[in-house]
C-alpha cells in the first residue's frame, strides 16, 4: 500500500514551546524549521510513501519544505491541531485518491525510512492504527487505510484517547526513530543520540547543543 502522509506545522514563531529550557527564543523557530524538514525529508524516501502533504501557514516553512517535494495545503480551519489534520487528510485523500492516508508529526529529525515502512505495512492491516510515542503517553503516526476517516485525537493523552476511538495499538519493536517526537530538552538530546538528519545536526551544531 501506497501512503500519503500529512504533517502539521503551526507557526515557527509559535513552535517548540517546551523547548525553552534547552532553546532561546531566537533559536527554537529554526529548530522546529529543521525538525520538520528532516522529518519529511525522511518520509519522502521511505519505499511505501506516495507523497507528503503538510498543512501550514507558514511562508517560510511551506517554501522550504516545498522545495524537498512536498505538497502544501494552508490551515484553512484554523482550529487546532485535529481540525488541520481532519482538513489536510480530506484535501490529500481527495486529490490523491490514497489507499492509505497517515497523519505524522513534524518533530521527527531522527527519522529512519525502513523503520517508518515498517510502521506503514503494519497499520496497513487495520482500518485505523497508530504508534505511540517514546514517552508512552502520545501519538507519534495515525494511519486510515481503505478510504476510511482519519478521526485524529492529538493532543495530551493522544495514545488513550486514539485507543478509546478504536484505533489499534502498533506495538512494534525497533522503531525508536519513529517514536522519538521532541518537545522537550531531554527528548531533543535523546534524538541526537538516535542520530539526527542534516537540518537539525547543523542547528545543533551552530547553537552548541550536543547529546550531553
Amino acid at each position: 500500500m501506497q501512503w500519503t502522509l500529512v504533517v502539521p506545522l503551526k507557526p515557527l514563531d509559535r513552535a517548540k514551546s517546551r523547548l525553552s529550557d534547552t532553546a532561546d527564543d531566537g533559536l527554537r523557530p529554526g529548530l522546529a524549521l529543521a525538525f520538520a524538514q528532516d522529518t519529511v525529508a525522511a518520509a519522502l524516501t521511505c519505499p511505501a510513501v506516495r507523497d507528503v502533504v503538510v498543512v501550514t501557514d507558514d511562508a517560510l516553512a511551506s517554501r522550504e519544505l516545498a522545495a524537498l517535494g512536498a505538497g502544501i495545503v494552508p490551515d484553512e480551519p484554523r482550529g487546532g491541531l485535529n481540525a488541520a489534520l481532519a482538513h489536510g487528510a480530506t484535501v490529500a485523500g481527495a486529490a490523491r485518491r490514497a489507499a492509505g492516508v497517515a497523519a505524522l508529526n513534524a518533530d521527527l529529525p531522527a527519522l529512519r525510512p525502513p523503520e517508518l515502512a515498517r510502521v506503514l505495512d503494519a497499520a496497513a492491516a487495520f482500518p485505523r492504527a497508530f504508534l505511540a510515542d517514546a514517552a508512552g503517553l502520545g501519538t507519534t503516526l495515525l494511519a486510515a487505510s481503505g478510504g476510511r476517516e482519519l478521526r485524529p485525537f492529538f493532543g495530551p493523552g493522544s495514545r488513550a484517547r486514539h485507543r478509546e476511538s478504536g484505533a489499534v495499538e502498533l506495538g512494534l519493536d525497533g522503531v525508536d526513530s519513529v517514536r522519538q517526537d521532541v518537545d522537550t530538552g531531554d527528548d531533543l538530546r535523546a534524538a541526537l543520540a538516535l542520530g539526527v538528519g542534516p537540518h537539525t545536526a547543523a542547528v545543533a551544531a551552530r547553537s552548541l547543543i550536543t547529546e550531553q
